[in-house]
């Protein structure tokens, strides 16, 4: 399988479809990013083989989701759709554009992993781990602002 460039949902076409406004939960937020922190930190551990490095990368991907997740809530939003997740955090931050498409392919490869078992690339895990932790790092900033 080769690395694929992945398009970004449309920001409008998930406000039609996936968004919807809710109450903002400062205790669910924090309860959120607790457990992707969890997850963080069970991916760090791993120790890194062929074997398992789809898996880990499926847990940053999972990490990511979740923060993105909680930095929608602060703004009184949820998602239906990861995809949705992603669009607003492209669209927030334009500075961000390449980490947005990162975010884009660990999101593809993931549903690649999980619907049809195609592993995840060692080299792509290679490549970008330190944008993972990277791009983990810029989600919490955003939360917690």
């Amino acid at each position: 399988m080769t690395i694929k460039e992945v398009d970004i949902m449309n920001w409008s076409e998930c406000e039609r479809k996936f968004i919807r406004n809710v109450k903002i939960d400062k205790e669910r937020i924090a309860s959120i990013t607790r457990k992707a922190m969890l997850r963080l930190k069970r991916a760090r551990k791993t120790e890194i083989a062929i074997e398992n490095v789809s898996f880990v990368v499926e847990d940053y991907y999972e990490v990511i989701k979740e923060l993105l997740t909680a930095y929608l809530l602060k703004y009184g939003l949820r998602s239906k759709n990861h995809q949705c997740l992603i669009s607003y955090f492209y669209k927030e931050n334009l500075g961000y554009e390449s980490e947005s498409f990162l975010i884009s392919q660990m999101s593809f490869f993931r549903n690649r992993l999980n619907y049809y078992g195609e592993d995840i690339p060692m080299e792509f895990y290679k490549k970008n781990k330190e944008e993972f932790e990277r791009i983990i790092k810029i989600i919490l900033e955003l939360i917690e602002k």
